[in-house]
């Protein structure tokens, strides 16, 4: 049984006549009359009384004609949603975001920009680690990671979508805190705080980065409190747990109490990449680093251009 042979049937049933019927199909009658035999035959079962003066549905054609009229039009529509994820007009892309990953410009850009021309696609986000990203883009449970740099697999491909440094976040009563907030701080003036750090084990790449710093300054971080999110890091802060390191990005959130400045090594600084599987990739997920591309291109068109005199 094949696709064309009911859709020759719902024509021949809704004008009970083959030749009309093939006249509409855009066919001769011959052919369209062999091939509803070969579906009576396929069928088992008789579908029209045919006669020199007129053409009948039997009963059981009656029945088929019913059914068909239903699963038709589901077809339809599934063969045109097919269409529509292949071409990456519809469907579901799942993106893996770290803590600080939506504070990027270029993030809520090309997430609004993505939305605009894809109406009909389920954006679903995930916050997960670094490391848990990678385990999931290679699992195909992500199609897209925007995470902090880390050690890739060849299977996957990077983008860097910015680089930012990193701040110490303290209380406004701290030594460090009385001086220019644009004059940055040498991370050994720190040795003796307690910090409010990522939990370890939780894959973060940040939290590494914390402990290789604080090691170059000769000293091992004195840990006092873990907090997986940065805003309970920086509500620890303002409630005088000890100091913490994060992400610049991390500055737009706003507590009176809560100070920061950059550190004085140019190694504290940190990246979001955009992560996703170098082959097999999806419609969305080729739309959606394309709408990231072109967002970072037009950010360093704009920013070249030079401020009017």
């Amino acid at each position: 049984m094949e696709l064309r042979q009911l859709r020759y049937f719902m024509s021949v049933a809704r004008e009970l006549h083959f030749g009309r019927a093939a006249e509409r199909l855009g066919m001769t009658q011959p052919p369209l009359s062999q091939q509803i035999r070969a579906l009576e035959e396929e069928l088992g079962i008789k579908l029209f009384h045919r006669s020199n003066r007129r053409v009948e549905m039997t009963e059981a054609g009656s029945a088929f004609r019913a059914d068909i009229a239903q699963i038709l039009p589901q077809l339809d529509q599934a063969v045109s949603h097919a269409r529509h994820v292949h071409r990456g007009q519809s469907g579901l892309l799942r993106l893996g975001i770290t803590v600080s990953a939506p504070f990027a410009e270029v993030f809520g850009h090309s997430i609004h920009a993505f939305r605009q021309s894809h109406p009909t696609v389920q954006l679903s986000l995930h916050e997960i680690a670094s490391q848990q990203q990678i385990e999931a883009l290679l699992e195909r449970r992500l199609d897209i990671g925007m995470l902090r740099p880390i050690a890739l697999p060849d299977d996957l491909e990077a983008i860097e979508l910015l680089r930012e440094p990193l701040v110490i976040a303290m209380h406004v009563s701290h030594p460090a805190a009385q001086g220019a907030p644009e004059q940055p701080v040498r991370l050994e003036a720190f040795a003796e705080d307690g910090f409010v750090a990522f939990p370890r084990g939780v894959g973060s790449t940040l939290e590494r980065q914390i402990h290789e710093l604080c090691h170059d300054a000769g000293f091992t971080p004195r840990i006092v409190q873990e907090a997986g999110e940065t805003s309970t890091q920086i509500a620890l802060v303002a409630a005088g747990f000890g100091i913490a390191i994060m992400p610049a990005l991390q500055q737009r959130i706003q507590v009176a109490t809560v100070t920061y400045r950059t550190i004085a090594n140019p190694l504290a600084q940190s990246a979001i990449w955009m992560v996703y599987r170098r082959w097999q990739q999806s419609a969305l997920t080729r739309d959606f680093v394309g709408q990231v591309r072109a967002e970072l291109a037009r950010t360093t068109a704009h920013d070249a251009v030079a401020p009017p005199a």
